[in-house]
């Protein structure tokens, strides 16, 4: 087999080049030239050998479907996020702000674990006196962690192969590289090959692996798409550094619901799995005040209830502000053009702030009727009951649109003390939920109503 050698690939047109240069010269594109390996004949290398399997066509009939168990993370919410726990041979790829908590999960994880199954911690940031002091810090149980100081992609698989881990953590893809490459640790090139070279390592390993990645200003993991693409489960560390709570959610699982949630609160001791997220996230007022909605939404399989506060007050500006805190702000101009025009409440020259409590990210649409509710409620100063729970999708003409699983919604707002929920009529329980009065509704001026 030929000696592999460096070139340079247009990620724009894929065209390929001996050099680097500022400019392709097929496309014409700047700055597109990354580094790439290429063989001298068509022969892939021997690297990439048995990836998938055997190379051999398999009917689906004969293909074995035996489930093999999940490994416990040790931590319960972090396990809901997986789906159910690790699947050996899974490649996960977690990802979050700085000082978010990444590293100190992951070691918590290995830590809890490290008595029952083989572990290995790789660190490429931080010295193993560092690890070291953080366990003890934490009190972790760490006298079966074994610890890996190494950031060459082939040193670290080298160590794993004779060290034969279950569970193995690489903390961060960011600093590893691979000797088949000349750029710098941390560019795409070099996270690219380094991420492929760790996900067939597990795969033929039967290794369940962590990898850390970080982040840009923006908020998206940091590096090319493709790695997301490479791995099988990404998780996201949410929530705001100088919050004692974190939220951690998945939004892709080749294994489980995607969008599953797993909330923590940081202690002293670390990171503690919140077995009842929603009592986090209710409302604290001894009485009710305007502009504050209990909304029932759902995460992956979990139901949470949220509060949802909203601000009304008088523009002083040419262009009335628009912000939303755990929304999207497209989807609230949607909904005040709605409220606009089939409930006549006009709000143009109004300031709308809207934020959803505890730091959560609402991407389900069963939040607009809660949303518009609170919003009104603000404008015209009217209180509603804390013991209210409301959800709902509003359409463009005006209509309460059904969200799924309604009843689960109700039956868990019916737990947390809720008396009174405002739901579309097509979600209305076919049987009473004892202890809870289910107001039905067809359109949005149904709901204002009953305000």
């Amino acid at each position: 087999m030929a000696k592999t050698k460096l070139s340079y690939s247009c990620r724009a047109c894929g065209a390929l080049a001996p050099k680097w240069s500022g400019q392709c010269a097929e496309c014409n594109e700047w700055n597109s030239l990354e580094e790439a390996i290429t063989a001298g004949t068509s022969k892939q290398p021997a690297r990439f050998e048995g990836y998938a399997g055997k190379s051999v066509i398999t009917s689906i009939e004969n293909v074995s479907l035996e489930e093999e168990p999940r490994l416990s993370s040790g931590l319960s919410e972090l396990d809901r996020a997986l789906g159910g726990g690790l699947v050996p041979g899974s490649v996960t790829l977690i990802g979050g702000d700085p000082g978010i908590g990444k590293s100190t999960l992951l070691l918590q994880c290995l830590a809890a674990i490290s008595s029952e199954y083989p572990t290995l911690y790789v660190t490429g940031e931080e010295s193993l006196q560092q690890v070291t002091l953080r366990a003890r810090r934490l009190g972790l149980p760490a006298k079966n962690l074994r610890l890996l100081t190494e950031t060459c992609v082939e040193t670290i698989t080298a160590h794993a192969q004779s060290d034969k881990p279950q569970i193995m953590v690489v903390d961060s893809i960011q600093t590893v590289y691979t000797e088949g490459m000349q750029s710098a640790p941390g560019s795409v090139a070099q996270v690219r090959e380094s991420a492929a070279h760790l996900v067939r390592y597990a795969k033929q390993s039967n290794i369940a692996m962590f990898l850390v990645g970080h982040v840009t200003k923006e908020g998206a993991l940091a590096g090319p798409r493709v790695l997301e693409h490479m791995v099988d489960t990404v998780l996201y560390f949410e929530g705001d550094t100088n919050s004692r709570y974190r939220v951690i959610r998945a939004i892709k699982n080749r294994f489980g619901a995607v969008n599953e949630l797993g909330v923590f609160v940081m202690e002293e001791t670390g990171l503690k799995g919140v077995k009842n997220p929603s009592a986090l996230f209710l409302s604290r007022h001894d009485e009710p005040v305007a502009g504050s909605v209990i909304m029932v939404t759902r995460e992956g399989s979990r139901p949470l209830l949220v509060e949802a506060q909203a601000l009304v007050t008088g523009g002083h500006g040419s262009y009335p502000r628009r912000v939303t805190l755990g929304l999207e702000q497209n989807r609230l101009n949607m909904l005040l053009a709605v409220l606009q025009r089939h409930a006549g409440v006009t709000l143009h020259d109004q300031d709308v702030f809207i934020n959803i409590v505890g730091g959560v990210r609402i991407s389900e649409t069963a939040a607009d009727l809660p949303v518009l509710l609170a919003a009104v409620s603000s404008f015209r100063d009217i209180t509603l009951d804390n013991k209210l729970a409301v959800f709902g999708e509003i359409g463009l003409s005006g209509e309460v649109r059904p969200v799924t699983n309604g009843q689960e919604r109700l039956i868990e707002a019916q737990k947390h003390g809720i008396k009174q929920a405002i739901v579309p009529f097509a979600n209305k329980p076919r049987a009473a939920i004892k202890g809870l009065e289910v107001i039905a509704v067809k359109r949005l001026t149904d709901a204002l109503e009953h305000l």
